[in-house]
């Protein structure tokens, strides 16, 4: 199955050489969830607040279906 994830904010410096601040794709096999990808990519569980998937908020533990698009969101701060 393929994936496409992008990883914003400071969570960009997890993505693949060369995607920073960019969408990329990943192949993960059947009955990957939301934090096994995000294991596999170094993103530490602490530094995620947002998980949008095909536009809709989702959780660590969602299962992930070819052709999804994960968006993955830092806390934000500031004023």
């Amino acid at each position: 199955m393929k994936i496409e994830v992008k990883l914003y904010a400071s969570l960009a410096r997890y993505a693949p050489d060369g995607a920073s601040g960019k969408p990329f794709f990943l192949e993960p096999p059947e009955g990957t969830t939301v934090r096994d990808l995000l294991i596999r990519l170094g993103v530490p569980e602490n530094s995620v607040k947002i998980i949008f998937l095909n536009g809709v908020h989702a959780s660590l533990d969602r299962i992930l279906s070819d052709g999804d698009q994960l968006g993955v969101f830092p806390p934000v701060a500031g004023g």
